[in-house]
């Protein structure tokens, strides 16, 4: 019978995507009331690899990623993403539409994990309607995409940025202390 073991905290992480670059300054606002300061933030860039939401978030869209000196544990993306998903609404307009887009996973040693509302082949059902994809794994010295890995994750640009804060992570760990 395999042991139960002790779950190793994991660096909490969201992608945004905004058409306005002030909603992302909203946003940390808000996340940064219920998890704790931001410890990480990429510079933003533009979000054009795919025009998936541009009916809903207008076009010339922007990205920007944050991570969080507080470790979660794994379990509690369930938890956020369904906060998340109320902030997105709490910051739009008419509260019919998106304003922005607001993806929460994980980040630790072996790979990145994001927190969906679809379902697909490779995703897990993790509760109360949200599901877990493995978006990126650690190989090799550095974070790599999978078949199924969104374009945009896919890039250098998005590995540099993980890996980034994968040694924030690392530093975490073995410190115990936030950096």
């Amino acid at each position: 019978m395999g042991e139960i073991r002790k779950v190793i905290k994991v660096k909490l992480i969201v992608g945004m995507i905004a058409g306005n670059e002030l909603l992302f300054k909203k946003a940390v606002k808000h996340l940064e009331k219920t998890y704790g300061p931001v410890d990480f933030t990429s510079d933003i860039m533009a979000f054009d690899q795919t025009s998936y939401y541009e009916k809903e978030l207008g076009r010339n869209l922007q990205r920007q990623f944050i991570s969080f000196a507080h470790l979660i544990v794994p379990g509690k993306l369930v938890q956020i993403k369904r906060h998340t998903n109320e902030l997105e609404y709490k910051l739009s307009k008419n509260r019919q539409n998106r304003t922005i887009n607001l993806d929460p996973g994980y980040l630790e040693y072996g790979k990145l994990v994001l927190a969906t509302t679809k379902d697909h082949q490779h995703r897990l059902y993790l509760g109360q309607g949200i599901f877990g994809e493995v978006t990126l794994r650690y190989t090799n010295g550095s974070f790599a995409p999978w078949e199924w890995t969104y374009p945009d994750y896919a890039t250098t640009v998005y590995i540099h940025i993980f890996n980034q804060i994968r040694k924030l992570y690392q530093k975490q760990v073995k410190t115990g202390v936030k950096v």
